[in-house]
């Protein structure tokens, strides 16, 4: 049976762990060909390279310059998924001016510059999908999250801005925007969401982050992964501008 994404070419950024390696995985298995970027034992992003067939640029997505790089060596790409994330939790006048700046660069500006180096190519050829990582924090806030917030915020309006702009030529963009999943983005808050709270590590993960969802569980990344996939597929080429959420709940109340 012929898959879906054969002769499709996926740069999946933040895609050597967590959602964005199960994106990876999961347009690899549709027969896309996938560029993987992210950070990661050498070893271990060799494996997966081996296991996907896929490419690696290690570019820094917090560089513009190394950004452009990246983009001109692996070339023209039908799929971009926007992913690389970080997080830092604190409170506004504790909040450490050099982590705002990284959230901002990594989680929002980052997907202005792999965006506007792919769109050419994608008129091009009358056909493309873009896919920004956002998350319920697109939608809605939470304490101590000031950076990550106002980012996922801009991302969301970054995207309906795109699909706006590049509806007539055949691609499209939307946003994913998930709860809480269990990747090293969220186990590596948990620290800090201790501190800023003064809680035991069972009371954030239980009263603080699995509070917010009302089905007490934890998003799988393959179930974002599958959505990912669905918006690549000829059923979704009139979805644009949308925001998915997959939240077990969170933003319905």
């Amino acid at each position: 049976m012929r898959r879906m994404l054969k002769d499709k070419r996926a740069l999946v950024t933040g895609s050597t762990s967590g959602i964005g390696l199960a994106v990876a995985r999961a347009l690899a298995a549709e027969g896309a060909e996938v560029i993987l970027n992210g950070l990661g034992d050498p070893g271990e992003i060799a494996r997966l390279c081996d296991e996907l067939g896929a490419l690696y640029n290690g570019a820094n997505l917090m560089d513009a310059a190394a950004i452009a790089t990246m983009m001109g060596e692996i070339g023209p790409i039908d799929i971009l998924v926007n992913n690389a994330g970080m997080q830092h939790v604190a409170a506004i006048e504790a909040f450490p001016a050099d982590k705002w700046d990284s959230i901002l660069a990594l989680n929002l500006t980052a997907a202005f510059h792999t965006t506007r180096l792919a769109v050419p190519r994608m008129k091009e050829r009358g056909w493309g999908r873009i896919i920004n990582t956002a998350s319920a924090h697109s939608a809605v806030a939470s304490p101590f999250k000031s950076a990550y917030v106002a980012a996922k915020h801009g991302l969301a309006g970054f995207t309906k801005t795109i699909a706006l702009e590049l509806a007539t030529h055949g691609i499209t963009a939307n946003c994913i925007s998930p709860g809480y999943v269990w990747t090293p983005l969220v186990e590596n808050q948990i620290p800090d969401t201790m501190a800023a709270r003064g809680m035991t590590r069972e009371e954030v993960m239980n009263d603080i982050l699995l509070a917010k969802q009302p089905t007490k569980q934890f998003i799988a990344p393959e179930d974002v992964a599958a959505l990912a996939v669905f918006l690549c597929t000829p059923a979704a080429r009139g979805i644009t501008g949308a925001s998915y959420a997959i939240d077990g709940g969170w933003t319905a109340e």
